[in-house]
């Protein structure tokens, strides 16, 4: 199976620790996908500076391809993370040069991906309804959305991802069931260590959360979406795919960062960061 991440891409810096990690929705998922045994390759614009060279190293190793990468002059987009009761809060960011138009030329090169998944944190929203003419689309809503903006989309999406530890179990599983009478093929709601809905075809179930002694959640949710990805088009069902999904995001919780490659910086102040390869 082939699947494409697109969209956003960072460096998540501990300024506490330090140091800093490759991550960003589209890339997580990209690379996860890629540890899974998919195909994955990923779409975006890097910077041109030491972590931009590092973010695509870093893809490289992981076995995802960066031919659909463009780089360009300017420093790589970051994010700022604080580690608050073992939970990851962006304290601040900065998108540089990530956002990008979606060229017809980058739109029919994702025919040739089973999936393509994208996300909120990206620029690719408004593009949805051509993407789907073209694969399947994995979409991730984040914890910002609202039932009105999400349907909208619903029917042109072959996956729906929320993040909804903020809502109550009943607002959660009512938000799954909308996505999917709306059209959405599948639909995703975590809620941390409280567990996930996972909504298919198949009806809707609840997957407990695996107990780990949590590290840091940075990626965790990037993690289960990659895997019910690779579950869902390796035609598993619906409890085996929210089981394998729930155990991965667990493990990316044991960790700093998404997955691994750090890169040290040192900051000058708190807004003229320079980073420094490890």
């Amino acid at each position: 199976m082939k699947i494409l991440g697109a969209g956003d891409n960072v460096i998540d810096r501990y300024r506490r620790l330090g140091v800093g990690y490759p991550g960003g929705n589209a890339v997580n998922v990209a690379v996860f996908a890629s540890r899974l045994g998919a195909r994955a390759a990923y779409m975006g614009v890097l910077g041109d500076d030491e972590g931009g060279r590092h973010l695509k190293r870093a893809l490289e190793v992981e076995g995802v391809s960066t031919d659909l990468t463009e780089v360009a002059h300017g420093h790589n987009a970051y994010a700022e993370v604080e580690i608050v009761d073992k939970d990851r809060v962006f304290v601040g960011s900065d998108r540089s040069v990530q956002p990008f138009d979606l060229s017809q030329s980058q739109l029919k090169a994702m025919a040739n991906f089973d999936t393509v998944h994208t996300a909120y944190t990206g620029s690719l929203r408004s593009n949805i309804p051509e993407m789907a003419g073209q694969s399947k689309v994995s979409f991730d809503f984040g914890s910002r959305f609202t039932l009105e903006e999400s349907v909208e989309l619903a029917q042109h999406l072959f996956v729906a991802s929320f993040s909804t530890s903020h809502l109550s179990r009943e607002e959660s599983l009512e938000l799954v069931e909308a996505m999917l009478e709306r059209g959405t093929k599948n639909v995703i709601a975590t809620r941390g260590g409280e567990g996930a809905y996972l909504g298919t075809p198949e009806g809707v179930l609840f997957q407990k959360a695996e107990r780990v002694a949590v590290i840091d959640t940075l990626g965790a949710g990037d993690a289960f979406i990659a895997s019910v990805l690779v579950g869902l088009l390796s035609g598993r069902d619906a409890k085996t795919v929210a089981a394998s999904a729930s155990a991965h995001a667990a493990q990316v919780c044991l960790i700093h960062g998404a997955f691994g490659h750090p890169i040290s910086y040192h900051p000058v102040s708190e807004t003229d960061p320079k980073v420094v390869n490890s």
